[in-house]
């Protein structure tokens, strides 16, 4: 396998003990996974704060939100039957699923792009709402025109969907609600129209028949969605054996709208790979990664709340070079530099077009 990427000399740049809670009694557990834009000059993440009530020895709690955004916590016995602790993320009690931890979106900004720090006037976006009570996650922001669209993981008993917010100024939000309905998340927004329509990568999911897959859907307002697509399957025996998702805006370059996504084995290890789109017909794969850009190589990247993770879902541009900013292990926040051309001459074709 060949990894492509430069990782930051000062990584990880971001760590839970870098960030106080949200509120009292609260802890920081992980950072993960910011999406990342530019304002005013600066650089910006909206990272993915994790956090859960304080532990206290023989109890197991976990937050969630109230519809109308009331924090609960809910506390077990360690050793009631009806728990299982198996799987750090989720908590199931008497068969209803809760998550660890409840996850709000964190703005934070650099002058270099390295050192990141919270600014005093800035309020964190948490959940709203009765399709937000157990979090929201994973945001990824697009700038079209002199909007952010805020494409993000909302998360309770309903299920996992996409909702969208739109700013113009980081203070003033809109919320659109959820645009892709349960279950579906990773989606990513297309910067620009194309044959005068808005397209977006999204990730339904399905356990039974199908799987997880890459698709691509249509819009006229980037509201209402329609004409989906197949776009990528994962691929059995491969580094995306068992899931993929997209990650940030799609890149435009003049071969192609150049995807970078995440897969998964069925071990969870997560590695980065790429997808090349047609210009006219994004629905067109043209070339995809054999073997992955970046895989979990470091220790920080192999070891942490969920090893052997590297996720990203944001990105800067500039010339050929993008700097991904990605959660690592699921712990904390790193980022690193890639060669859009370099990706490019990684990429085998797909069948039936040329080399």
């Amino acid at each position: 396998m060949t990894d492509l990427a430069q990782r930051f000399e000062q990584n990880p740049i971001l760590r839970p003990q870098d960030l106080r809670p949200s509120v009292e009694g609260m802890e920081v557990t992980c950072l993960l996974n910011p999406g990342v834009f530019r304002f005013q000059d600066k650089t910006w993440l909206l990272v993915r704060v994790a956090e859960r009530p304080v532990q206290v020895m023989g109890k197991t709690s976990f937050p969630i939100l109230s519809p109308d955004g009331r924090l609960e916590v809910l506390e077990f016995n360690s050793d009631d039957p009806r728990l299982d602790l198996s799987d750090p993320r989720v908590i199931s009690f008497d068969g209803q699923d809760y998550l660890t931890t409840l996850s709000h979106l964190r703005l934070l900004s650099s002058e270099d792009g390295i050192a990141f720090k919270e600014p005093e006037h800035i309020v964190p976006l948490m959940g709203i709402g009765e399709l937000e009570t157990y979090g929201i996650e994973d945001c990824r922001v697009a700038k079209i025109g002199e909007t952010y669209y805020l494409t993000y993981t909302q998360v309770s008993s309903n299920g996992v969907g996409v909702g969208l917010r739109t700013t113009r100024d980081w203070k003033n939000f809109v919320q659109e609600g959820m645009i892709f309905p349960p279950h579906n998340k990773d989606c990513a927004l297309f910067e620009e129209q194309i044959g005068g329509k808005y397209y977006a990568l999204h990730r339904p999911s399905s356990p039974e028949l199908g799987g997880n897959y890459i698709w691509l859907a249509e819009s006229p307002d980037l509201v209402h969605w329609g004409q989906h697509r197949c776009l990528a399957h994962s691929r059995k025996g491969y580094w995306d054996s068992a899931r993929v998702g997209a990650g940030a805006a799609p890149i435009k370059t003049t071969q192609g709208w150049l995807e970078i996504y995440h897969g998964a084995t069925k071990e969870n290890r997560y590695c980065l790979g790429a997808l090349l789109l047609d210009l006219d017909e994004p629905w067109r794969v043209l070339a995809r990664s054999e073997t992955p850009i970046m895989e979990p190589l470091t220790n920080y990247e192999k070891e942490g709340f969920f090893g052997q993770v590297i996720f990203t879902n944001g990105h800067l541009v500039d010339g050929d070079r993008v700097t991904i900013y990605y959660g690592a292990a699921d712990s904390v926040i790193c980022a690193a530099h890639l060669s859009i051309r370099s990706i490019l001459a990684s990429l085998t074709p797909a069948k039936g077009t040329k080399a």
